[in-house]
């Protein structure tokens, strides 16, 4: 699908996220158009079918095939330590602000196959937090999730990711938070313990209470506005006073109905604090 895909295709298109939201309870309505509509052409391709209507057909009929075009609509590109830098301003600016707290939550919203959510585990670790805290990582991927909670990731990678722990201010050898094995990085499990993987929709489902810390980087942007708006309104239920939320590098709360809730920590990075009570 195209600039120049016909009125009908764009229909087609539409029946097919009614049919989503149907089966399998995931409502993709409301994600950028544009974004979709590259996706779904994608999909056709690979089922080697011509039009939205013959995928239409296939994912009613084959569970396999409507299972990869949902996990074709929901990837996202993540690794660990993705963006250095808000991982250096994390530590400058939030955690100071969690030392002194006895238990706390994160959550990290639309986590993906895990690599940030670790990231932050480890990270946590090295300030001496992490055994105070519970991270609740969710996305509306079942295939994503299952490979979060396995914490097995191709090898060359996590070596290549070396630099980006360095650079977000690890101070040790990146190589000591997994196993290598058989060319896969196993993670370990002291920090796969104090993860809590889920399946969460932000589009439907209701927030979390009483989130410390919410992570949900690089997300937003698959969003229309409608729903973006939506969204914030269940992170700001999900926050408490004085609560941290963390953007990706291209969102902001600037111009929506929800900016004068929180001061900026460090608009560069995006993160920001709760102000006010609930």
């Amino acid at each position: 699908m195209t600039e120049r895909s016909s009125g009908l295709e764009v229909a087609d298109a539409a029946l097919l996220l009614d049919d989503l939201r149907v089966r399998c309870g995931h409502d993709f309505r409301e994600y950028a158009a544009a974004t979709l509509h590259r996706r779904i052409a994608a999909r056709i391709e690979a089922e080697h079918l011509r039009t939205v209507s013959e995928l239409r057909a296939r994912v009613r009929r084959d569970g396999d095939s409507l299972q990869r075009l949902v996990e074709a609509l929901t990837v996202r590109v993540t690794a660990m330590f993705r963006d250095p830098s808000f991982h250096a301003s994390f530590r400058a600016n939030v955690v100071p602000l969690l030392a002194d707290r006895r238990f706390f939550r994160v959550w990290h919203a639309g986590c993906a196959s895990g690599e940030e959510a670790y990231s932050m585990a480890i990270l946590l670790h090295e300030e001496g937090l992490l055994h105070r805290c519970r991270i609740y990582a969710t996305d509306l991927s079942h295939a994503a999730l299952a490979r979060a909670r396995a914490g097995i990731y191709p090898l060359p990678p996590m070596r290549d990711h070396t630099e980006s722990y360095r650079r977000a201010g690890g101070a040790r050898s990146f190589s000591e938070y997994y196993t290598a094995r058989y060319e896969h990085a196993i993670m370990r499990p002291f920090l796969r313990d104090r993860i809590v993987f889920a399946t969460h929709n932000l589009a439907t489902d209701a927030a979390f209470q009483e989130i410390d810390v919410l992570l949900c980087r690089n997300v937003l942007i698959y969003f229309t506005r409608p729903l973006q708006d939506r969204v914030h309104d269940l992170f700001l239920t999900s926050l408490s006073p004085g609560g941290i939320l963390a953007l990706g590098r291209t969102e902001s709360l600037r111009f929506t109905a929800r900016e004068d809730r929180y001061q900026p920590l460090d608009a560069r990075e995006r993160i920001y604090r709760r102000v006010g009570e609930k």
